[in-house]
Order: structure tokens, then sequence, then C-alpha cells
């Protein structure tokens, strides 16, 4: 199978193979990603992920699937005849300033969440299309990134359920698009097309793109739920995982939603996962800032710069890593240096000391968000799963487990690519007939790292640090 993965920063296509004794990817294109600034606004560039999605299909040679997952929020619009009616914009662009305020003057914080269970973005799909309301009156469907490029692969028509959750226009509990509460907004209904679970085959390649009747699959297309059905989680165990990569989304696995009044103060969100499950958690800024760090140095060695951030005194400084100047591209050093000093911090003088204080706050914010999901779902956590990028760096893992106190499992690193191979299977005859048999085939098959707490740093008073 051909498991298409597309990130924020990056695309792959990974050739998968699943049976009962073996679980393997492998990558065979690699392409970059991200924003494409065209005069006021950020775009995608949603034509040449289209045509490098084309391209790693083909290199993947033959196949009996292909699924596609991505990152979550952004959408393409069609017209009557299908046609894209401009390239998708970036969630990290500027048009939905202000606009949640607007949205909550007709409709309260405590109803949406009522409704969508979903945490607080200013990007969320809603707002997006609240945004540019001036333009849908041309549209006929919103498709979300990877239901876009399916159409174009097959000519279907649909929403994933997975993705369709992170829209802030899915009710939650009734597992439905939000009719009223989208027209409210002023978001015609219209727009929302027919969901999907993960694991329906939606349609095979039009024979046209010269791949001819291969089945396209609906996978956990939101990059996060496909790798939460690679966590290798043993069966009985209380954990909590982290999908860590330019975001880490940190929360627990639950049966059903939780939609209290302490999580919608915490701001934590409800969405769906793989056979029904809930993934109850929250956006941590994640390894966006330290990327950005990077590029605004145009430094390229991170392992080096992370052996040295390992020599640098713990917790020196802190910052609140989810705050909001650090959403926007920039020079991410120079706010480090302005967020310790409004905290009356001294901040890190050299190269080493700004990563060890970005990597130190980032593991803050791990420990604060499993903590706090822990308390808010009745729950206790024994181990917290770390998968995707984030898991190759060592000193991330190691101060998670420091910070949180419970032990951490690193891997498997390409989790979002294998839990869409594994739905694929599923859906093409493999007998993986729940998420504990996916489970049990990822630990058999794969490599996973632990990582021990030091408890070397008092880590409560680095919080308290930030709280005032």
């Amino acid at each position: 199978m051909a498991a298409v993965d597309l990130g924020a920063s990056s695309g792959r296509v990974m050739a998968g193979t699943v049976d009962p004794s073996v679980l393997s990817v492998e990558e065979v294109r690699r392409f970059p990603n991200g924003g494409v600034r065209a005069g006021p606004a950020l775009y995608w560039d949603i034509l040449g992920l289209f045509r490098e999605t084309l391209a790693g299909i083909r290199d993947a040679g033959a196949l009996d699937g292909v699924g596609i997952d991505s990152w979550a929020v952004d959408y393409g619009l069609l017209d009557d005849r299908g046609a894209l009616l401009g390239n998708p914009v970036h969630y990290r662009d500027s048009r939905t300033d202000g606009v949640p305020g607007k949205v909550a003057a007709s409709v309260s914080a405590r109803e949406l969440y009522d409704v969508t269970g979903l945490q607080q973005l200013p990007f969320n799909t809603l707002y997006q299309l609240v945004a540019e309301q001036d333009r849908l009156a041309a549209a006929r469907t919103m498709l979300l990134i990877p239901d876009l490029l399916g159409y174009w692969l097959t000519g279907s028509i649909g929403a994933e359920r997975t993705n369709a959750s992170t829209t802030q226009l899915y009710d939650v509990r009734a597992r439905a698009w939000a009719t009223s509460l989208a027209a409210r907004v002023g978001i015609p209904p219209r727009l929302l097309p027919p969901l999907r679970d993960p694991g329906t085959v939606i349609g095979t390649v039009l024979p046209s793109l010269d791949l001819p009747g291969v089945p396209v699959v609906a996978v956990g297309s939101h990059d996060t739920a496909s790798a939460v059905v690679a966590v290798p989680a043993s069966p009985g165990t209380n954990f909590a995982y982290i999908s860590s990569g330019t975001w880490s989304l940190a929360g627990l696995e639950l049966p059903s939603p939780e939609l209290s009044d302490a999580a919608l103060a915490a701001n934590f969100t409800n969405e769906g996962g793989v056979d029904g499950t809930i993934r109850f958690l929250r956006n941590v800024m994640g390894l966006w800032v330290l990327s950005e760090t990077l590029r605004t140095w145009s430094a390229s060695d991170l392992p080096g710069l992370l052996a040295a951030a390992a020599g640098s005194p713990a917790l020196a400084a802190v910052v609140d890593i989810d705050a909001p100047e650090f959403l926007p591209p920039g020079d991410m050093p120079a706010r480090v240096e302005a967020a310790c000093r409004a905290t009356g911090q001294r901040p890190p003088t050299d190269r080493a000391a700004v990563v060890r204080c970005i990597v130190d706050s980032l593991a803050l914010a791990h420990r604060r968000t499993i903590h706090e999901a822990a308390r808010l779902a009745g729950r206790r956590v024994d181990v917290v799963h770390i998968v995707g990028g984030g898991a190759r760096n060592e000193l991330l893992c190691q101060l998670t487990a420091d910070a949180c106190g419970v032990p951490v499992l690193a891997g498997p690193v390409e989790a979002a690519a294998l839990g869409n191979v594994l739905v694929q299977a599923r859906a093409l005859g493999e007998d993986l007939p729940d998420l504990a048999a996916m489970r049990a085939l990822v630990r058999e098959t794969q490599e996973v790292r632990s990582y021990e707490p030091a408890g070397n740093a008092d880590w409560a008073a680095a919080e308290a640090r930030l709280s005032g």
C-alpha cells in the first residue's frame, strides 16, 4: 500500500507492507511543504502537493491500496463543476484575526464546546470559513486537504470523520455535521460533504491518472488519528500519548467525549479517532519553535545543538511555548528573549542555552497537558508514548519523562504512516479486527526506546515561575 503522509513542513509517500507477522514502511518519495506568501495571503501549494503525491504513488510500484493523511483544519472550496476556487489558505495566515470574537457574539464558547467539543484555536475551520464569507456564495463543497486529494484521485466527494471532527463544525456526540451551528454563523450547510468512516474504500484511481483500478481508502485522515492507531500501548495500560512533530498533540484515548466546564476552561479538544474513539488532547506548539529558531539562524546541525543543549543548565529559563507570539513564522530567538524578560528571567545568552530553553519549555508544556488531561478525565497515567518525528529527539524524550514523572516510550517514528497502512490493510481484508490487534502488530515489529524519569530538576517550581 501507499501511505501519503502530508505534514506542515514536508510530505512523503511511504510504501507499506502488512501481513500477520510483518508491518513495514519505506519512504519512496519526500518533498518539501510549507506556506507560500503571495500578496497579502499565505497559501498552500496544493497543486504541487498533488503532483508530488501522484509521483510518489507511481514510485511505490504495484499497489493494493492508497491512503492519505495530513494536517487538519485547512480546506479547498469547489464550485458547481467540481473545480477548485482557489489555493487553500494556510492556517497561519492572519485572516482569522478577530474572527473568534465576532463568532462569540452569536454563539457562546460553552455552546460551541457542548456541540463540537473542540479546543478554541483561532485557525479552526469554522473561523476560516467565516473569515471568507464573501467567497462562499460561489462555492458548492468544502473538502479538507486529504479529502480534496482523494477527490482528485477518484472523483468521489466526502469527508472522513477524524478530520471532520477538527473543523468545529462537527457534532462530536451525534457524529454528524452540526448544520444548525454552521447556518447560525453564516456558513451554508451545503458546503459540508457526506461523512465517511475511516476504513471506507472511497473509490479507485481514475483511468486518466495512469494508475487504474487501485483502491483509495479513507484512513484516519487527520495525521494524528493515524499516528494514534500506531501507539504501541499494551492492553490494560493507563497510557497517554504525544504525537510529536511541528505540533505536539498530547492527551488520552477515551471511549466518549469529555465536555465538562473544566475541560472547556482548560481548552481541551475532543476529536474523533479510529473505531469511534475520542482523542482527548490539547495542541501544544511542538517543535515548530525549534525549527523556526534553526531557520532564523540558518543552522542545520540540530544534533550538535541538542548535544550542546543537553550540557546546559536545566530550567535556567522557561517560556510559555503555547503563547500566541510563538504561532506565526519569525525570529523565535528574539521572541524567547522577550518572553524571558517579561517574566523576570535572565534570557539565554548562547545558542545552546536558547535550544535548552525551548526544549525545557516544550517538556514543561507536555507535563502540564498530560497532568491536566488525566485530572479532567479522572484517569491515572502510568506511561507516556511519544510517536512521530519527536521520538528521535532524545533530549526531548528524556526531559518529558523527567517532567511528567513517568516512563516515556519513544517510537515508532513513522507512526502516522504505519497507522495509515494498518487501516488500509483491514479495509482490504487483513485480519486486524480492532485497535488492540493493530497495536499488537506494532509492538511486535517496531523499535521503541524507553526513558526513565530522572527527577533531578524542580519542574513544579518552573511551572510556578510561568504562572506568576
